[in-house]
């Protein structure tokens, strides 16, 4: 069964760091695409960052920019999200994603596979 296990989310003060995982099972990773998206209340989902099936390409969106760092580890078949100076604005559930085609998008539609969300929530 094809799986994406989101981990790491939790509650941290402005200026904080987290490292979110998103650790795969029941496939490798290594051929798919993996993206990061966050959902808060009442928002449409938005795509953070992607990272192509070996690394070599990444994205992200213009709110994360210089904070987060997207990075793989294929031989654990897990995907990382390290976020830095974290600001209230971030709060929300975070979702990996995969995508089978080798092309980095931030997109929400263009993937297959989604995990369940970690909740993220950045508050003094």
């Amino acid at each position: 069964q094809l799986q994406l296990v989101e981990s790491g989310g939790g509650l941290v003060q402005p200026g904080g760091s987290l490292r979110l995982s998103c650790a795969a099972s029941g496939f490798t990773i290594n051929s798919y695409t993996i993206g990061w998206f966050r959902q808060a209340p009442g928002k449409e989902r938005e795509g953070v960052s992607c990272i192509n099936s070996r690394g070599g390409t990444t994205n992200y969106g213009d709110s994360v920019k210089g904070r987060f760092a997207v990075s793989r580890d294929n031989a654990k078949n897990t995907v990382y999200l390290q976020m830095d100076s974290l600001e209230p604005s971030d709060t929300a559930t975070y979702y990996c994603a995969a995508r089978w085609i080798n092309w980095c998008t931030k997109t929400p539609r263009e993937y297959n596979y989604w995990g369940q969300g970690t909740q993220v929530t950045v508050s003094s």
